[in-house]
């Protein structure tokens, strides 16, 4: 049964209130691959009465008393993605399509939505505690460049008026959240949850806000936001200081200051959940399906892909510069086990529209399944230095003999006739275990399996770029290791006779990369045979350390400047060279060689156009 989706919905269960109303900007899909299905059916298992207020009319407040006063308080996301990212296109054009909306249809979510459907919350129910959470509150919790308004915005739990914000995985902050408040407190004094960031402030400023030595000092605010090299200097302090201070361990308060005498303060994270929770999680009953009321659309062609997908993990500690995973969910990785993974394959098996695929069994990052070391069990993730990057770590337990027996064991449900790997595969994480023990590694296992039983024909993956300096900036490895990869790849599709391919995924216009660079790489991929079917030009989202270094034009953790290309005639050539072999890109090629002095390679890149 969906969760209440309107007054009478209410009713019908004998309820007279919702303890929470969940406004999100998505439709209401009840799969565990959206984060509003995740929140709601844990807090229904713990007894709470949750009712879902989907895509609302946010031009007024009415839809927010669509069910009366909460008796705990609203909970407000975005929805699967940050609402700017999901209405825009990096060019900044507005999107034509939503894939999370009824039909795909564009417009039924508003620009920054946790900030819109906070304040109408607020004009419905004045007194109602608000809490926020998901990606688009995660990723802004703090001060943060906004590329949408090209400027330094505030903390998003400042804009909102929000009384909490949840970041991260918010599983157990949110319970926590709901335990506190039930008991009769008042959301203003639920300052001490962990994954969470509140306000507050000092008794100098008329609160109870006592600053700690073990606390970690952002710059303010007012030294940040200018348009100033000072300003970025310190914007990119407060960066630093707050990706080193992000691990559950070794994770302290963080505390960033308003003028108006106002901290945004940041309790540490969450440990991440164990097999057992994640387990729990993910056998909640879910209806696996878009709400009926959105059938006369189309449904919600979001769920298409994932509907038979499973999520195995959680986390990455791949680090990829431009990912905002290491500031999300974190780079500790956690797994379900494989009992609970085959209960959801055989589930899947029972659905009438299953039709013996399994699109995917994978999460962030497909290939990780385990913490990348023992170590950090006890002391927390490293913060000065990455488990991959620039060369993986000597403590790196490179071992890929579990999640072969994961996939194995799917393959074996009853009515199962494929699964494929459809996640990010960490090709360099396949190397390392191949390097370790050759062909006998469970690296070298993985991939083999990979080829016989799980691609489709097309392996995609993402190498990124050729060029040394970029992959640098990217916290990607050396091109060679993406090269020794593809080969390994190609051999064992002819020694198992499949005519496999591979697809890679570069970005253009990331920092780091100047024209010449992007030259570099449409010959690198004119050269191998590599031509991508899609590009990325490079998005600066929040909470990316890449976004970081565009806004400020300098490496946070070193200080030393960073090329980043941000004129738009540039970045339409950079994007027009990783599609050299398209004749409406010719003019935009010919232009690039020339101002790089290379109108020798034009012959070469451009002879045998596609259209």
């Amino acid at each position: 049964m969906f969760l209440p989706v309107s007054r009478e919905d209410m009713k019908a269960r004998g309820w007279e209130q919702a303890d929470f109303v969940l406004v999100t900007g998505d439709a209401y899909v009840d799969h565990p691959s959206f984060g509003t299905a995740i929140i709601s059916r844990l807090l229904e298992s713990r007894g709470y009465k949750v009712a879902i207020l989907a895509q609302p009319d946010w031009h007024s407040a009415d839809d927010f008393k669509r069910f009366g006063r909460p008796r705990l308080g609203f909970l407000i996301n975005s929805g699967n993605v940050d609402s700017m990212v999901n209405n825009f296109s990096v060019q900044k054009n507005r999107r034509k399509r939503d894939i999370y909306s009824p039909g795909g249809h564009a417009g039924r979510r508003p620009d920054r939505a946790v900030i819109v459907y906070c304040n109408r919350a607020r004009e419905a129910y004045k007194d109602a505690p608000v809490i926020i959470g998901g990606l688009e509150a995660s990723l802004r919790r703090f001060a943060h460049y906004d590329y949408w308004d090209d400027k330094v915005r505030r903390s998003i739990l400042m804009d909102s008026r929000a009384d909490i914000l949840i970041y991260g995985m918010g599983e157990r902050a949110v319970l926590e959240i709901a335990e506190a408040l039930d008991s009769g407190l008042a959301a203003a004094d639920i300052g001490w949850i962990r994954g969470t960031c509140v306000k507050a402030k000092t008794p100098e400023s008329g609160g109870a806000l006592y600053v700690e030595d073990s606390d970690v000092i952002l710059p303010a605010y007012e030294d940040i936001c200018a348009d100033t090299a000072e300003a970025k200097a310190a914007y990119n302090k407060s960066f630093a200081l707050q990706y080193r201070s992000n691990d559950a361990i070794t994770g302290r308060r963080i505390l960033e200051a308003y003028p108006d005498g106002t901290y945004v303060v940041q309790n540490p994270p969450q440990p991440p959940l164990e097999r057992q929770e994640l387990d729990d999680l993910y056998g909640l009953s879910f209806e696996r399906a878009w709400h009926p009321a959105y059938d006369e659309e189309g449904g919600v062609p979001g769920l298409e892909e994932i509907l038979f997908s499973i999520t195995s993990n959680r986390g990455c500690f791949g680090g990829c510069s431009f990912c905002a995973l290491t500031y999300h969910q974190g780079r500790e990785v956690r797994s379900r086990s494989a009992a609970s993974i085959v209960a959801e394959a055989e589930l899947m098996t029972r659905d009438s529209r299953f039709k013996g695929y399994i699109h995917d069994v994978g999460g962030p990052t497909a290939n990780f399944r385990h913490p990348s070391c023992e170590k950090q069990l006890k002391h927390g993730m490293c913060g000065s230095k990455d488990c991959l990057f620039p060369k993986p770590c000597s403590q790196l337990d490179t071992d890929h003999s579990e999640y072969l027996d994961v996939l194995e064991q799917v393959r074996r449900v009853r009515g199962v006739k494929k699964v494929f790997v459809r996640s990010g595969v960490r090709f360099d994480y396949v190397m390392a275990d191949m390097k370790k023990g050759g062909r006998s590694a469970s690296g070298y296992q993985f991939l083999e399996a990979l080829c016989a039983d799980h691609v489709s024909g097309i392996l995609k993956v993402a190498p990124e770029h050729s060029s040394a300096k970029v992959l640098h900036q990217m916290h990607k490895p050396d091109i060679k290791v993406f090269d020794a990869f593809a080969s390994e790849y190609k051999s064992i599709n002819k020694r198992l006779g499949k005519r496999q391919y591979m697809v890679p995924y570069f970005i253009s216009s990331h920092p780091g990369s100047t024209l010449d660079d992007a030259v570099d790489l449409a010959l690198y991929m004119k050269q191998t045979g590599f031509v991508p079917d899609q590009v990325q030009d490079f998005y600066p989202t929040p909470g990316t350390l890449a976004t970081c270094i565009y806004y400020t034009e300098r490496d946070p953790f070193t200080g030393r400047p960073v090329y980043v290309a941000k004129d738009p005639k540039e970045k339409r050539m950079q994007r027009a060279l990783l599609h050299f072999n398209k004749k409406k890109n010719e003019k935009l090629v010919r232009e690039a060689l020339a101002i790089t002095g290379r109108e020798d390679l034009a012959k070469e890149l451009l002879g045998g156009h596609r259209k």
